[in-house]
């Protein structure tokens, strides 16, 4: 079954590294994946899309995802200048990082069907890594959300991700494992 996820951030909070990271994750649990930004000469904290694919079969749409089945939201101020939820299918889910509880976001955006879940991604990020960078605990909120891969194939990726070094794998792991914990749903 194809899940698609489109991710909406701002240049530099890593949109486009956590849809990589959610791609090789399901590689490790032998799926077939697509993983890629759209953007162009966008500077750090324009607004950016990226996109993830994931499936049991290959792969062979070649585009944007326009229904997503997961739409993850990486700068909760985007709710007030993009339509995150143009084409989330209804039965998806949309994952914010926010403190805000996912009924009065429900509410706020009009959402019928689906599912909504907040988690405090910044604050975690914070708190752990030091600096706001929200985006591997917002991959554990999707995993969470969508059950699209397993939080063990999660830590996996970013231990194996060449970017990061001894130090940053660990509190990533941190991140993550916190992350899952705490994401809540309506």
């Amino acid at each position: 079954m194809l899940q698609e996820v489109r991710w909406h951030g701002r240049g530099g909070q890593g949109a486009w590294t956590a849809s990589l990271l959610l791609a090789r994750a399901a590689l490790s649990d032998e799926k077939q994946v697509q993983s890629f930004p759209e953007f162009g000469p966008e500077r750090r904290g324009a607004p950016v899309r990226s996109f993830t694919r994931i499936s049991d079969e290959p792969i062979d749409i070649h585009c944007n995802v326009y229904t997503p089945n997961v739409v993850a939201v990486i700068d909760p101020t985007l709710l007030k200048v993009v339509n995150v939820a143009e084409g989330l299918d209804k039965n998806g889910a949309i994952v914010i990082n926010t403190r805000d509880s996912p009924s009065d976001l429900r509410k706020e955006m009009k959402l019928k069907g689906g599912s909504v879940w907040t988690i405090s991604a910044s604050d975690i990020a914070s708190k752990i890594l030091g600096r706001d960078i929200p985006n591997t605990a917002m991959i554990a909120a999707v995993v969470k959300a969508s059950s699209i891969v397993g939080l063990d194939a999660v830590k996996k990726a970013i231990e194996t991700f060449e970017y990061f070094n001894p130090r940053i794998v660990q509190l990533n792991i941190q991140v993550v494992e916190e992350a899952y914990k705490e994401v809540k749903a309506e």
